[in-house]
């Protein structure tokens, strides 16, 4: 099964490289770019320190998440199928069709939210009050939708614990679904907050599915394995537009889609604590965010220069490419370490 996961993952590179382009374009004639800051509303005013590093970024393509998930999505029901059709063997841990729901109901929902919250943003929808949320509307949607996906994966999956290295599976009962939906809301709005410099969010995402990828296929989790070759490849061949200077960006259609998903995923393999190391980065500039934000309400006062942590980084003089692959070498660090977790 290893040469076909890689076969699987060429072929997504391959045909997602060949629509890039012509997706880049489609962008450009949709006027689906991002925005003068000048521009946004309130709610997307950032602070003078984005501004000076980041103005530059005005005009560029955003939602290339969209065409991640449609390829993915597309490339999965044709495949999956024809395996069958071949009698090539599958192996899954749980039923097939309610796993693969689940996967694709959090990678298409959050997708979705995301993609409304892009559509208003970059059209000016939210100053004329066209259907807008707020953010509080939004968050509550997240949950929603995780808290749906929980409850689907406790009683359709039977998944009711979490697997600790060494000790082994811990039982959660009920409260499993609260825990799960946690997980998977913070995931979605962690990505999201560190998808702000070329290829910083991407290319970490790159390499921590490559590691759950791995324990997928020690898993012998057929559908997952396949899910994640597919992903894969798809996102290698949208970083080589994404990297400084960026061509196209994930948007929030990918941003809150792909985190979830990766918790979703770690859920599914019961490989949660590698799921919180591996992904500490993100954790990071998400709670850096929340820090700014909690010092500023309550004690009036900057605890950060700039949140999140890699805006921090610019201000004391760190080139975006600097942040970016320093971040990339971290990742590689912390994925070997919760791969290594995971196996144990």
């Amino acid at each position: 099964m290893g040469a076909l996961h890689l076969g699987l993952l060429l072929f997504s590179f391959i045909i997602t490289a060949i629509l890039a382009v012509p997706f880049i374009d489609l962008l450009y004639k949709a006027h689906f770019l991002r925005q003068k800051q000048k521009t946004l509303d309130f709610q997307e005013k950032r602070t003078p320190i984005f501004d000076k590093f980041h103005k530059s970024k005005a005009g560029t393509p955003v939602g290339g998440g969209l065409l991640i998930i449609v390829v993915v999505t597309i490339l999965y029901f044709v495949v999956f199928p024809a395996l069958k059709i071949a009698n090539i063997p599958i192996s899954a841990n749980y039923p097939i069709a309610k796993e693969v729901f689940i996967i694709f109901f959090i990678f298409i929902s959050f997708g979705i939210l995301g993609l409304y919250d892009d559509v208003l943003k970059f059209f000016g929808f939210k100053k004329t009050g066209f259907f807008g949320l707020r953010m509080r509307h939004k968050f509550i949607l997240q949950w929603l939708i995780a808290i749906i996906a929980s409850f689907l994966i406790y009683f359709n999956l039977g998944i009711n614990f979490t697997y600790l290295p060494i000790i082994g599976p811990i039982r959660l009962g009920l409260a499993a679904i609260p825990f799960f939906a946690l997980l998977i809301v913070t995931f979605a709005n962690a990505y999201n907050i560190t998808d702000g410099l070329d290829g910083l969010a991407s290319g970490l995402l790159m390499i921590y599915l490559f590691a759950f990828w791995f324990m997928s296929n020690t898993s012998l989790d057929t559908p997952i394995a396949i899910f994640l070759a597919l992903w894969i490849g798809t996102l290698i061949a949208f970083l080589y537009f994404n990297v400084n200077p960026a061509r196209i960006m994930l948007g929030d259609v990918g941003a809150l889609s792909f985190g979830a998903t990766l918790a979703t995923i770690a859920i599914l393999l019961g490989k949660i604590v590698p799921l919180i190391i591996i992904g500490f980065f993100f954790l990071v500039e998400m709670g850096s965010s929340l820090i700014q934000i909690l010092s500023k309400k309550y004690l009036g006062k900057k605890v950060f220069p700039a949140a999140p942590i890699h805006l921090t980084l610019q201000k004391k003089g760190w080139e975006e490419p600097k942040i970016v692959m320093r971040a990339w070498l971290a990742g590689i660090i912390l994925a070997v370490f919760g791969l290594w977790l995971g196996l144990l």
